[in-house]
């Protein structure tokens, strides 16, 4: 590679290079600018050696590829690999702040700001792991905090592929010491002993980290590399509380189950760390209570003992089918239940690809079972996060407060499917009942209707006629067109737009397979009234289609009445047809938290602030801890100019997740509302941050700017949006806001005359908007509201 002293000024393609800003093992880091985009970036050269030959370069294209697929907030993003004039370097996200490494002190971090970093780490980890990307070199010098307090973690999954610097270990340059890959204070013990990794190899990174954050220690301090080998192999690391009695116990379980030597041992995922994380940031009591003894055996486990019982007793009575029931025989003595839980199905095939099977037979079993008016039945959103958990079923019944839950597996093999079902009752933790279930892909859905049945009648609740006919009424389907909209809806729920447009191509395979699926009408009608991509006006009658097609073939699908509810609302302005189809998906599904959260935001726009409050906390009634439901409450009490409990909302929100843009972007709006623009601005940029930029949340903080009395950014950033209109769909209502803010009513009310022929869907907010107040005595703007429908 040239001397890294010669590369300062000179352009590379359309990177002009600035200054270096970093160096170690995987190579040398400089801040450049890009010509063509006009922002910053950061380049890293790769040290020489680092790929062998051709072959080692094209792999390790391939594999950048992958990893510029990765987009989380607290992941810097790698936009390409170029080799220019001899030399390889991989083009990054330039992330301003400082690393880790040099905030860590000899003494610890509070505890509060421990764990929202942590949750922010794992929340990434997450999202890489999902994508099956390893990082391998979780550390300090890999993390950096911009000076928002944002974690972004650097280079991942670089260790596999480059060859270090130097691999040589000494106590002077502990720091970069490696053996394979990886940097040795911070290496599992399967990495030292070449084994194979997986993601609980980043998980036990993530727990010297987090030990390491907690205390101002490593977890293993000796210098000379074969002592702290072998202590990493064979020596228990000191509890962080004997280090730092500000650790508290449940902190200290957390980082210590994170570090055990056996990969089983550990937190076998990301997320079910972070639902541990987001429990502390919560404040829970049983958390607390938790960590005074260790958790019985749960999760897995008790799915296994229920599978080998199956399986026995399925072979002693030889039929397909078993059934027990444990404390209550024949259902007598049964306790009252009128809420529970269906908790995610293990996957038992030992295939992580079925990971989507799993969870799309669990969320069609919450479906059924929340179409059952006597039941309150969790949302998927808030049952998905103990996916792998091995908490005390108490415990979760307690925390999603419900009466009951319900728990089992799921294993696929060829054409069969097997669905295993046990519900607990949450007060003693008894089995009430058991029963596994054998059928035909095509039978799947009466297998669901069945066990929705069975529990309904375990637990004594009434079903009125037509929920009777429902639950007995299940279709035969087309099992290559059901996998298919499974895999649309796993990537659905992933909630990132590259999810969304790889759930609609799931949806459209499904209907080429089967051009009489409901289901999946249902959700290419989702896609089009949710998508930012395609302008409403051309999204918008694509929705209705869909969802009326849905309709046709199954007036039952609730989501599909909510999604041409949407329409009616944000497309059609048909209020009274609107109204009508929330209140049938609400009449449909009871249980449906999103039906509830949409009728709220509907409600909302109405100005009928009190209605929107009793459909938001039936949404967060039925969905607990979504992150999303607590937003989406900090936005109803906006509209309502409840500012202060709107503020409240979205400050609980943050406290979970710290790069939320919607609690941010309400934050900021509510802060304008009482007139804190310093505090307002800086919310707003958060958002826009967060949010990569998007047009409505820059449009906010244009907003924020100018009543702060920043006119020039305000004008600059209004002036980027005008250009970035011209090259796709930017909401008008959101410029006008800006406009309105500047004092320019003319051209405000100019754009809203476009939003309304352009049929912008933020329209319908013109009734209860604050950023359009200074408007509403203009004659302009009380015809516009005649003619959308809303009453001035």
């Amino acid at each position: 590679m040239a001397e890294t002293q010669s590369l300062i000024g000179r352009t590379l393609g359309h990177y002009r290079i600035v200054e270096k800003i970093g160096a170690g093992g995987m190579g040398e880091v400089f801040r450049a600018h890009d010509e063509e985009l006009d922002r910053d970036v950061a380049l890293k050269f790769l040290p020489a050696g680092a790929l062998i030959d051709e072959t080692a370069r094209k792999r390790f294209r391939k594999e950048a590829l992958t990893l510029a697929k990765l987009n989380h907030p607290n992941v810097a993003t790698i936009h390409e690999f170029v080799t220019q004039d001899g030399i390889s370097f991989l083009v990054m996200e330039y992330v301003a702040g400082n690393p880790l490494s040099r905030e860590l002190t000899r003494e610890a971090m509070p505890e509060k700001q421990v764990l929202a970093l942590a949750s922010q780490i794992a929340q990434a980890l997450q999202e890489a792991h999902e994508r099956g990307v390893i990082h391998r070199d979780l550390k300090p010098g890999n993390i950096v905090i911009t000076p928002k307090g944002l974690a972004k973690i650097l280079d991942f999954g670089l260790a596999e592929h480059l060859r270090p610097v130097s691999e040589k270990t000494t106590i002077d340059s502990l720091n970069e010491a490696r053996v394979v890959a990886g940097t040795l204070p911070y290496m599992a013990p399967e990495q030292l002993l070449g084994e194979a990794t997986d993601a609980r190899t980043d998980i036990y990174g993530f727990g010297a980290l987090l030990y390491e954050m907690a205390t101002g220690q490593r977890p293993f301090r000796d210098e000379v590399s074969a002592r702290l080998t072998d202590a990493i192999l064979h020596q228990m690391p000191a509890a962080p509380r004997s280090l730092s009695e500000r650790v508290s116990p449940e902190l200290e379980r957390i980082i210590l189950k994170c570090l055990e030597k056996d990969p089983e041992n550990r937190y076998q995922s990301a997320k079910e760390l972070d639902v541990d994380l987001r429990r502390m940031q919560m404040g829970s009591s049983a958390s607390a209570v938790r960590a005074e003894a260790p958790p019985r055996a749960g999760g897995r486990r008790r799915v296994a003992a229920l599978v080998a019982v199956a399986i026995a007793v399925a072979v002693a009575i030889g039929a397909g089918v078993n059934y027990w029931r444990g404390a209550h025989p024949g259902g007598s003595g049964a306790p009252q239940i009128q809420s529970l839980a269906v908790l995610p199905l293990e996957n038992l095939s030992g295939d992580p690809e079925q990971e989507y099977f799993a969870e799309g037979m669990t969320e069609e079993l919450i479906t059924q079972l929340a179409q059952i008016s006597a039941l309150r039945v969790i949302s998927r959103t808030s049952v998905m996060p103990y996916l792998g958990t091995r908490k005390p079923l108490a415990e979760i019944a307690s925390e999603l407060r419900v009466d009951a839950v319900v728990e089992g597996s799921v294993m696929r093999s060829g054409n069969r499917v097997r669905i295993t079902a046990k519900l607990i009752q949450a007060s003693t933790d008894k089995n009430l009942w058991a029963k596994g279930y054998d059928r035909d892909l095509n039978d799947v859905l009466s297998l669901q209707s069945e066990v929705a049945r069975d529990i309904a009648q375990e637990v004594r609740v009434r079903l009125t006629p037509q929920e009777q006919r429902r639950l007995e009424g299940a279709p035969q389907i087309n099992p290559q067109a059901h996998d298919a909209y499974l895999k649309g809806r796993y990537h659905w729920d992933k909630e990132t737009e590259d999810d969304f447009v790889e759930a609609k191509k799931y949806f459209e395979q499904a209907i080429a397979l089967d051009a009489n699926y409901a289901a999946a009408y249902s959700g290419l009608a989702d896609y089009y009234w949710a998508t930012d991509v395609v302008a409403p006006r051309v999204a918008m009658p694509k929705a209705r289609e869909y969802a009326q097609k849905a309709l046709a073939l199954d007036d039952s699908i609730s989501a599909a009445h909510t999604a041409l509810a949407a329409v009616k609302f944000y497309a059609d302005w048909d209020w009274p047809g609107a109204e009508q189809e929330f209140k049938r998906a609400v009449e449909l599904n009871p249980s449906d938290a999103e039906a509830h959260r949409l009728y709220s935001a509907f409600l909302s726009a109405m100005g009928r602030a009190d209605d929107a409050l009793v459909e938001i906390r039936a949404a967060q009634d039925l969905d607990p801890v979504s992150i999303f439901s607590g937003s989406s409450a900090g936005w109803t009490y906006y509209f309502a100019r409840q500012y202060d409990q709107a503020i409240e909302q979205c400050q609980r929100t943050v406290e979970l997740e710290s790069n939320n843009v919607g609690a941010h972007a309400c934050l900021g709006y509510a802060a304008l509302a009482k007139g804190k623009f310093d505090e307002a601005v800086e919310e707003c940029k958060k958002a826009a941050e967060l949010s990569h930029h998007d047009p409505v949340r820059v449009a906010g903080l244009a907003r924020a700017y100018a009543l702060a009395g920043k006119i020039a950014e305000a004008r600059q950033l209004l002036e980027n949006l005008q250009g970035e209109s011209r090259r796709h769909f930017v909401p008008p209502t959101s410029l006008a806001a800006v406009y309105a803010a500047l004092g320019e009513k003319n051209a405000a009310i100019a754009m809203l005359e476009k939003a309304y022929e352009q049929r912008d869907s933020y329209i319908t907010w013109l009734k209860v908007d604050d950023a359009f107040d200074s408007l509403r005595s203009e004659p302009r703007f009380q015809a516009l509201l005649r003619r959308i429908g809303l009453p001035p």
